[in-house]
Order: C-alpha cells, then sequence, then structure tokens
C-alpha cells in the first residue's frame, strides 16, 4: 500500500473521495438505485410530484403557488442529494483503497515448472490452479498459493501496508502465500490454490469496493422497521387531506408531502447504507478483511472469545532458559540429550535449545545424527526427537506424553521429576521432559513472557460482558499460572483441536456468540464453527478460507480491537436511529400548527417555537430536515466513541445524549433557521 494511501486512512474525507461523492450523488438519483433504498425513494416521489407542480401549479389544486412549490421541491432535491452523499462518500473510501490494491494486480511473468523440472514463462492469467511455479528473489507472486519446498523472505507490503518482509516456508502454518506479493530474497516453489480472478487479492477488492456487500440481518431488520414507520406516516398524513377539507382548512399537496419528508425517518433512512458500509471500511483500514458486512456486525455480538496462549497472551518466543536434571543424570547429560533430541526440530523452541547447550559449551558431532529418522511433534503425540540408528530412541514433550512413553517401555519415573515439572510450571514457564529410551533425564525449561496490557484489555471485555477462554497444550499448572497473570476469565489445559470445536459448541449451545483466532489447518474446523473467526495471513490457506475474517498483520491479539469495531457499529446504528426519530417530536412542533392555525386558532398554543408564518414554519422544519444529515455524516464515517460500560448504562447515555438530544437540537436549529428565512420569504410574498 503506498504512502498517500496510507495517509489517508487518517482522514475519513480527501478531495478524490469528496468530487466522486458529489457526482455518485447525482447518478444514484435513478430511480433503480432509491429503490434499495425505501425511506428515501418516497421522499425522491415527493420531489417528482412537487417538481410537476411547480410547472403545473394548477394541477391538483385551484390557485397553486409555483415559487412555494418550487423551493419545496429543491429542498427535496437537496435532501436526497445530502442522503446520496453520505453513502458515495462511505463507498468511496473503499474504492480509493480498492484502487490502491488493483496497482498490485497486473499481469506479470510466472515461472511454471513442468513434470520434468523445466521452466516455462507465461503471463500470470495463464496460470491454473494446481500448476506449481518457481519464484525466485524479486519475482512477484503470480496467485494465492502453498509454499512446497523453500525458504525466503516475501514483501506482503502490497497487501498490508507493512515494509517488513516475512518468512515463508514449507509446511506448518506459514506457507500461504498472496497473489501480488514479491519475493525478497532465496526462492520458493509455490503450487497454486485459486483460479485466475478468484484470488484473496481479488475477493479483497470486490469487497472493498462493496460489490459484495449484502445487508445485514440487523440491518435489514431496521429498514423493515423504517418502511413500516414510512407507511404509517403516509396513511395518517393521506388521512389528514380529508380531515383538513372538513374543518375548511386548505392544505396544499406540497405541504402535505413536507410534513411526511419529515415526520418518516429521512436521517436515519439517509445515513444506514452508509454506516454499515463505514463500519467495513473501519474493519478494513484496520488491516483486517472482513468476508462480509455479517461478520463486522456478528462481532458487535460477541459474548464469549476463544483465545491462543502462544502468540495471544503470550509473546510465543518460548525460548530454553535452563536445563534441570532429575534422577540420577547430570546437568551435562540433559543438556547433551536435549540437545540431540532437537538437531532436527526447526521450531524457535528446537534452535534455542541448541543455542542454550551450544552456551553451556556442550559440543556433538552432529554428522553422526545425519541418519537418525526425525520424529516430528504433532497436536496428538505431543512430542519429538530422534531415532538413533543403533536403535535407540530420544524424545522431548510433555510431562505426562513422555511419562507414558517411559512406562510403555518399561521405565521408572524419578521422584524428582514432578517437582521440577511444577517448579517450571508455577514460574509460568513450559517444562519439556527430556528423556533416551525409557529413563527420563530431566526438563527443559521453556520460557515464556506475557504480553503487556492484556490485564486492562481483558477487563474491558470484562466490562461488556465478555467472556474469555484460553486455549493452550500446557499442563494445568502453567495454564493455570498464565491464565492469572494474563486476566482471563476461563482456560483450557493440554488443548486440541478438537476441544476448541466442542467448547465453541458449548457456548453457542448456551446462546452466546463466539469468536476466535487461528492459523493453522487444524484451525480451520474451530474457525469455521466460530460466529467470528479471524484467521491470520500469515496461516495456511485452509485457515483462511474457514474463517470470515482475515487480519493482514497476522496479529492474533487484534481480535479484542474488531469486536470493539463491531460494537461501534451496532452502538453508532443504534444512536444515530434513536436521534433520528427524536428529531420527528420538534417537527411536529413546527409544522401541524402552521397547517392548522389558520382555521383553528386553538392550535397555535402547540407553536411552541414561536415561528413566525405558516410557510416559513413548513420550510424551516422542511430545511432542517435536509440539512442535518449532511451534519451527521462524520459521525456516521467515524462512528460514535465507544466506552466499555454494561449495557444498560451504554442504553441510558445514547438516550440522554441522542434521545433528549434529537428533541432539543430540531427545537433550536428549525427556530434559528424561520429567523434567517423569514424576510426573505416576506420579500418573496409568501411569508
Amino acid at each position: 500500500m503506498d504512502k498517500n494511501v496510507r495517509q489517508s486512512k487518517k482522514s475519513w474525507m480527501t478531495k478524490e473521495i469528496l468530487t466522486n461523492a458529489i457526482r455518485d450523488s447525482f447518478k444514484k438519483l435513478n430511480p433503480k438505485e432509491m429503490i434499495k433504498n425505501p425511506v428515501m425513494f418516497v421522499v425522491e416521489v415527493g420531489f417528482i410530484i412537487t417538481l410537476v407542480l411547480t410547472v403545473f401549479p394548477d394541477l391538483l389544486e385551484k390557485n397553486g403557488n409555483a415559487l412555494y412549490n418550487g423551493i419545496v421541491s429543491a429542498i427535496l432535491l437537496v435532501t436526497i442529494l445530502f442522503a446520496n452523499f453520505a453513502e458515495a462518500v462511505a463507498e468511496g473510501r473503499g474504492k480509493a483503497q480498492a484502487e490502491s490494491m488493483k496497482k498490485t494486480k497486473k499481469d506479470t511473468p510466472a515461472k511454471l515448472l513442468d513434470k520434468n523440472g523445466n521452466v516455462k514463462i507465461l503471463n500470470s492469467n495463464e496460470i491454473k490452479k494446481g500448476d506449481i511455479v518457481l519464484c525466485e528473489t524479486g519475482d512477484i507472486i503470480p496467485n494465492d498459493g502453498e509454499v512446497i519446498e523453500g525458504l525466503a523472505f516475501v514483501d506482503e507490503s502490497a497487501i498490508t501496508g507493512e515494509s517488513a518482509p516475512v518468512i515463508k516456508e514449507a509446511g506448518g502454518d506459514f506457507s500461504s502465500v498472496t497473489g501480488g506479493t514479491r519475493i525478497k530474497s532465496d526462492r520458493l516453489k509455490i503450487r497454486i490454490t485459486a483460479t485466475p480472478g478468484q484470488s484473496f487479492l481479488d475477493r479483497m477488492i470486490s469487497l472493498v469496493e462493496g460489490a459484495s456487500r449484502h445487508k445485514t440481518p440487523n440491518e435489514t431488520a431496521l429498514t423493515t422497521v423504517l418502511v413500516s414507520l414510512t407507511m404509517i406516516f403516509l396513511i395518517v398524513v393521506a388521512a389528514l387531506y380529508p380531515m383538513a377539507d372538513y374543518t375548511g382548512v386548505r392544505i396544499s399537496v406540497s405541504t402535505l408531502i413536507a410534513l411526511l419528508v419529515c415526520l418518516i425517518p429521512t436521517t436515519i433512512g439517509g445515513l444506514l447504507s452508509a454506516i454499515g458500509i463505514a463500519g467495513m471500511d473501519r474493519v478494513t483500514r484496520f488491516n483486517v478483511i472482513a468476508m462480509s458486512g455479517k461478520a463486522v456486525e456478528a462481532c458487535g455480538d460477541v459474548d464469549t472469545m476463544i483465545l491462543d496462549k502462544t502468540g495471544t497472551i503470550t509473546f510465543g518466543n518460548r525460548l530454553a532458559a535452563e536445563f534441570i536434571p532429575v534422577g540420577r543424570a547430570t546437568r551435562e547429560t540433559i543438556a547433551r540429550f536435549a540437545l540431540i533430541a532437537s538437531l532436527k526440530d526447526e521450531t524457535p523452541e528446537g534452535r534455542s535449545v541448541i543455542e542454550l547447550a551450544a552456551r553451556q559449551g556442550i559440543n556433538i558431532d552432529k554428522s553422526e545424527y545425519d541418519k537418525a529418522e526425525n520424529v516430528e511433534f504433532t497436536s496428538q503425540t505431543r512430542m519429538s526427537g530422534l531415532n538413533l540408528p543403533s536403535g535407540a530412541q530420544v524424545r522431548k514433550g510433555a510431562s505426562d506424553t513422555i511419562q507414558n512413553h517411559v512406562t510403555g517401555l518399561g521405565g521408572v519415573i524419578p521422584k524428582d521429576l514432578q517437582s521440577s515439572v511444577d517448579k517450571v510450571s508455577r514460574l509460568g514457564g513450559t517444562p519439556l521432559v527430556v528423556c533416551i529410551d525409557r529413563e527420563i533425564m530431566g526438563v527443559i525449561y521453556l520460557k515464556d513472557t506475557v504480553k503487556p496490557g492484556l490485564v486492562q484489555r481483558f477487563e474491558r471485555l470484562r466490562q461488556i460482558g465478555i467472556k474469555t477462554i484460553m486455549c493452550t497444550g500446557d499442563n494445568p499448572l502453567t495454564a493455570q499460572t498464565i491464565a492469572k497473570e494474563a486476566g482471563v476469565d476461563d482456560f483450557i489445559a493440554e488443548c486440541k483441536p478438537e476441544d476448541k470445536i466442542d467448547v465453541i459448541k458449548r457456548e453457542q449451545a448456551e446462546g452466546r456468540l463466539v469468536a476466535m483466532t487461528g492459523d493453522g489447518t487444524n484451525d480451520a474446523p474451530a474457525l469455521a464453527q466460530a460466529d467470528v473467526g479471524l484467521a491470520m495471513n500469515s496461516g495456511t490457506t485452509a485457515a483462511k478460507e474457514a474463517a470470515n475474517m482475515v487480519d493482514l498483520d497476522s496479529d492474533p491479539t487484534k481480535i479484542i480491537e474488531v469486536v470493539e469495531i463491531g460494537k461501534q457499529l451496532l452502538i453508532t446504528r443504534g444512536s444515530l436511529t434513536t436521534f433520528s426519530i427524536a428529531n420527528d417530536v420538534a417537527k411536529y412542533f413546527a409544522i401541524i400548527p402552521a397547517m392548522f392555525t389558520i382555521a383553528v386558532p386553538q392550535m397555535n398554543v402547540l407553536n411552541v417555537m414561536g415561528l413566525s408564518t405558516p410557510q416559513s414554519a413548513i420550510l424551516s422544519a422542511l430545511i432542517f430536515n435536509a440539512a442535518i444529515i449532511p451534519a451527521l455524516i462524520p459521525i456516521a464515517m467515524r462512528g460514535v466513541k465507544y466506552k466499555p460500560m454494561s449495557a444498560q448504562a451504554m442504553l441510558a447515555k445514547n438516550m440522554l445524549i441522542y434521545g433528549l438530544g434529537g428533541m432539543i437540537v430540531p427545537f433550536a436549529g428549525i427556530k434559528l433557521i424561520d429567523i434567517l428565512i423569514n424576510p426573505i420569504l416576506k420579500a418573496l410574498n409568501l411569508g
């Protein structure tokens, strides 16, 4: 992402967005577009009727006032344009970001490898799913894929905006690569996993542009309420005409239309779509891609958050800090066999064991172990090591797993093993037990650190009623220590992938919405099961496809901020809806007395604002109704400021600010407009 685009994140409005939004506001006047927003479509119909009455003032009534009809028509047009402008601004922000992404999406040369390993140069759009391509230093990766051979630094700034390259390698959770990113060093063989036009970048562009945006369930429900209110007021206003005629009051069609437009929820009707688009946009600008607006909205309703310990709650760089001998083993013995067990372990933990042994002066001839069979760690076996050519088995792993392994071979558990394991666990570290065949040598103390500030962040979540559950493969004592230090509500120790699914289903069965993060293939089922699944961009393709959100920065703690953005979206929509409906009270006191005071002088008691003339009152209310929409656009774009608090406190605050404020502001605004326009209306003989 280039510098200009990154800077544009700081502002919700730029000159380019403003220019495009003004143009699009007129384009959206097309009835085919307006019908998507029923409330504003009614306003457009009213505009068309008053426009016709401006040209043919006597069409529906005798002695119609063309000038008055024209002014009402002009104000209605401005109201529609302001509503269209709000939506166009929201869309424009997304389109601006999409344009920067499109710059990275271009036909690039791709090095296709055939079955014999020969390289054939093709355009990237000719590469098919399943093809194997070679990418070397400086090459742009032609499409999404999985690394099947090699290790290299990849520049993902085109996607994430961050200049620091990331490591991609075959196997594990960092094998997924994205089309449009560039190889900074070394080379990779990549199996393409996406067809042209359906890559992750393509989907990002489509989502950011809004082409794939559909109304969320809450948005649809609110639209239904707004349409119902509009229909009710339409019936009420239509019934006023014969009632007024019966009492001898002459009400022009333009006045009735003005009353209808002021009473229907035009404010929220004009801003509703913009609020939804801006909510997705805020998530996107936070470097999270939401696969749908429903996913963002679901974040606001989350009750339970599932968090991995490693990399989320702790830094994840568990490094060997100490070798603790047990039984008859010495410190040198445990260090030696820990080193042997880690020779082919390419994880950070494995490399740290080798480094610690070297610092302690333990040296071995690594060539002696070239033919040793590597036993990789899995979530099921929970141990790794080497099978030596001599037949000996050297293992390191979780305490219970190694104990079962040793006792299964007829070995005896040292009496001081459990105390050493407990000591490491109480320190918040991870104990790895080392054995050779049926003899346990000792414990490796892997030290990890809880990320600063998490206690306060989890307390914030607790204040808004969100329960946090930490999942970890550590033993219960270590898990308990870390959970207490971090401040999470609950934890699951010795957690396997299926355990995550079980806890998600359990929480959902109790009526809760669940969010979780993940990056590995084994996280995919749980990500799919969760109501909000946030996958890391550095993770596997399976994880990203299973989730409904992708974090481009691959920061597992970002789920906390994403949930708060979802809360902000719901609060913004609710607050502006409250404000919009409260607005109608003032408009009622402005227009109704103005319509009936001439024939029924007693109605003047309702003219609490002391508005000058009936025409001035009606037009003042109509002008305020139009002006309030652009005044609220910044709130719709940025969102209502969110602070963690209980639902009751939040409701009380919003009712005070947006409910009571929604009634007070129109009284002051309409009165001010009346003072300003009354001399003008008198000059036009409309006063």
